[in-house]
């Protein structure tokens, strides 16, 4: 079963296939499927090559082949739901349909967090979202987050991701953290004490750390778990 984005982005390759003998460029694929970075799109091209819709052939620009498209009497979503998420938590990694049935309970998510260049605050529930009760350990209010950015992508929080934060105030060396700058933009980064600054550490080597007063600096939460969806 393919997920709206993934066939439309299916549609779209044998389309341009068909016509123009070459699939369509990463941007172009961006571009028609109204996504903000190229990511995403890697993202899909890889689920549908998982799935066997698509080959990519190596050393070759460019060079996507379609296999075959959705069989419409085993049918497809198109209703815009995603597929099973992917739950992270603790460093390992379970399908959400395969584990064990446990209790689920219903987040708000309030918008989204920046993972790369700040955003404005957060302050509105968006949605919510079902997240396993274990991920929810330890005292204290939990809200979610949509990630946007690519920051963190080697702590393994990728854009668009849901990260689970615990309200708290205090972070210890090492977390990753909502932090607030100057009351005006949030930002998910790894927190550190440094000669009586803080340090917002980035997990890319594309962005620099920034080093900040106390005073400009309040923590809001701490990552405590991350679902992904594809």
């Amino acid at each position: 079963m393919l997920t709206r984005k993934q066939l439309e982005l299916l549609e779209l390759i044998d389309t341009c296939m068909k016509r123009d003998g070459v699939p369509p460029s990463f941007d172009e694929m961006k571009d028609a499927l109204n996504l903000r970075s190229k990511s995403g799109i890697h993202r899909l091209i890889t689920a549908l090559e998982e799935r066997g819709f698509i080959r990519r052939l190596a050393h070759r620009a460019r060079a996507i082949e379609v296999i075959r498209m959705p069989d419409k009497a085993v049918g497809h979503d198109t209703t815009g739901s995603r597929s099973a998420p992917r739950v992270i938590e603790g460093g390992r990694a379970a399908t959400a349909t395969a584990a064990p049935r446990v209790q689920a309970l219903e987040l708000p998510v309030m918008g989204r967090i920046a993972a790369g260049t700040p955003i404005e605050a957060i302050s509105e529930v968006s949605h919510m979202v079902a997240v396993p009760g274990s991920m929810l350990s330890g005292q204290g209010q939990h809200y979610a987050l949509e990630v946007r950015g690519d920051s963190m992508i080697d702590a393994g929080i990728n854009d668009g991701d849901i990260v689970v934060i615990r309200e708290q105030t205090t972070a210890d060396n090492g977390d990753i953290v909502v932090a607030l700058v100057d009351g005006q933009e949030a930002t998910l980064k790894r927190f550190r004490r440094m000669r009586g600054m803080i340090a917002l550490e980035a997990a890319n080597p594309a962005y620099e750390t920034r080093i900040l007063r106390d005073d400009q600096v309040q923590v809001q939460g701490r990552l405590v778990g991350l679902i992904r969806s594809y």
